[in-house]
Order: C-alpha cells, then structure tokens, then sequence
C-alpha cells in the first residue's frame, strides 16, 4: 500500500505534490473532471520513499497515459487556501508543489483513462494565450508560461479568505 506524503490534524490539511507542466503547440495540458467547475494541473500527491520526479512521471502516465520526460525543475509552489467544498471542506489547506517542465512530444495525443475519486478525469489542452479565460489551477501558470525563466521559481499563493 502506497502511503502519501500529508496530514490532516483537526481542521488542518497538508500535501506534498509533484506537477507537470506540459506544454505543446502553444497549449498547456489539465485536467478536469464532471464533479468540480475549474481545471487543475496534472499531477498528485508524492508517496512516502517517493522522489518528487518520480512521482511526477508516475502521476503524469496515470493521467495521461503516456510516458512524458522530465525536462527539468521549474517551480516550487506554496500553496495556502480554505476550500468550501467536497472531502477538504471547512480545512485551512497548505500544499507544497513541486513543477516540473516536461520534454515535448510534439503531439497532443494522449491515451487518457483517469479516474480521481471514483470520477472521471479529463484531459483539456488549453490554450496559452487564452487560460486567463478559464477557472484553471494554480493561477500563476499563465503568467509564467509567457514569460522568460533562469532558474527554479518559488511562488507564494494564499487564497484564504
């Protein structure tokens, strides 16, 4: 049995998490899926004993399923929020994300049978110029997919209210 790296203490919640970033042909791949109304990045939680990159490429061949490469390491998200909803409702939520850009292939081809929950993942390539148009998680992406990068990037979000 696969243990993941986080807790719940009272009405506290934390994740460890790895993520892809994948981008082809000017979209950037998420997921969504029939239960919620906004899309999130590809990825999960990182299994205790588990590197973040390997549980980037196993989370991305789960949802995707394909064998996509690490490129490299891109972002480090602290990630703070309250959620009104479903299994994390009423919890302050702390989740630390690991982003890695993943190697084109130069296709959008996906072989995707993903289930989260008991639901049905889809996989939605959505435009990068446009993703200010869509409910899409983490907010920072579209921003940093259209600007120029040196190095790993730490990002702060805090969405409690």
């Amino acid at each position: 049995m696969e243990y993941n790296c986080g807790f719940t203490n009272d009405d506290k919640w934390f994740r460890y998490r790895a993520a892809a970033i994948i981008v082809e042909d000017g979209c950037v791949l998420f997921a969504g899926n029939e239960k919620d109304d906004y899309y999130y990045s590809i990825g999960g939680a990182v299994h205790m004993g588990e590197t973040a990159e390997d549980a980037v490429k196993r989370e991305v061949l789960e949802e995707t399923g394909v064998n996509y490469e690490v490129d490299h390491l891109a972002v480090i998200h602290e990630n703070f929020f309250n959620e009104n909803k479903g299994a994390l409702k009423g919890m302050d939520c702390h989740e630390i994300a690991i982003y890695f850009m993943m190697k084109s292939k130069g296709t959008q081809n996906l072989n995707s049978n993903s289930y989260t929950q008991g639901v049905r993942e889809n996989m939605y390539w959505l435009p990068i110029d446009k993703l200010d148009e869509y409910r899409a998680f983490p907010e920072f992406m579209k921003e940093y997919l259209q600007s120029e990068h040196h190095g790993i990037e730490h990002i702060v979000s805090d969405e409690r209210k």
